[in-house]
C-alpha cells in the first residue's frame, strides 16, 4: 500500500537536497517520478527545485487553485508515475494534503512531502498542521543552532541581523532572512532585541 510521508524540519536541514536524492533514486532505477513545489516561491526560478548545494530539477507548480490529484491523474493518462515528491509543502493547504492522500489511497502511488514545521512565531504552517495529522508517516529531518543543539525553530531576522516578530507568517527568503535555532537561543534573541 501506498503512503503519505512528511519530513519536516527547520530551515537548513537539508529537506530540499533529500527530495532532489530522492527523485534521482527513482529515475535511476527507470522509474518516474513527479516533483511540486509551491508557485509563491521563485528564487531559484520559475517552476524550478534548487538545493544550497547547488542541485536542482524542474518542478511542477501549485498553487490554491490546483487539484493535486486531478493534476497527478492527468499525469498517468501519458506515463506512469512511481512516486510524487512535493517541495515548500509547508504552503500546501488542507485541501491539497487531502488531495495527496488520495493519491497515495486511490491511485496507489507514495507521495513524499518536504516543508517546515512552523513559521518564525512559532505556529504551524497550514500544509504542515495537515501532514502531521494525516500523513501515514512522519520524519524529522535534523540541523543544528549555533549552540550545537537541535535547531527547531526559524528565527526571522531583519537586514541588520536582528530578531523580528511582527510581518506576515509567510515571507520567502533563505540565509538572508531566517536562522535556525534551539528553542532556547530562538526565545534568547527575541529578547535580545526587545521584542
Amino acid at each position: 500500500m501506498a503512503k503519505l510521508y512528511f519530513y519536516y524540519s527547520a530551515m537548513n536541514a537539508g529537506k530540499t537536497t533529500t527530495l532532489l536524492q530522492s527523485s534521482f533514486n527513482y529515475r535511476e532505477r527507470g522509474m518516474n517520478t513527479m516533483l511540486f513545489t509551491a508557485s509563491i516561491d521563485n528564487r531559484f526560478g520559475t517552476a524550478m527545485i534548487a538545493s544550497r548545494i547547488g542541485l536542482e530539477a524542474e518542478a511542477h507548480l501549485f498553487d490554491t487553485d490546483v487539484d493535486l490529484f486531478v493534476k497527478i491523474s492527468s499525469e498517468l493518462k501519458s506515463r506512469p508515475l512511481h512516486c510524487i515528491l512535493v517541495d515548500e509543502a509547508q504552503f500546501l493547504t488542507k485541501d491539497h494534503v487531502e488531495q495527496l492522500g488520495a493519491v497515495a489511497d486511490f491511485l496507489g502511488i507514495p507521495v513524499l512531502c518536504y516543508g517546515l514545521r512552523t513559521d518564525f512565531k512559532a505556529n504551524l504552517f497550514e500544509g504542515s498542521m495537515w501532514l502531521l495529522a494525516l500523513a501515514d508517516e512522519l520524519h524529522e529531518l535534523k540541523t543544528i543552532c549555533t549552540c550545537g543543539s537541535k535547531a527547531t525553530m526559524n528565527l526571522r531576522i531583519d537586514e541588520k541581523g536582528k530578531a523580528v516578530q511582527e510581518g506576515a507568517s509567510i515571507e520567502i527568503g533563505g540565509n538572508d532572512r531566517y536562522i535556525a535555532l534551539c528553542r532556547k537561543h530562538f526565545n534568547e534573541r527575541l529578547r535580545a532585541t526587545g521584542v
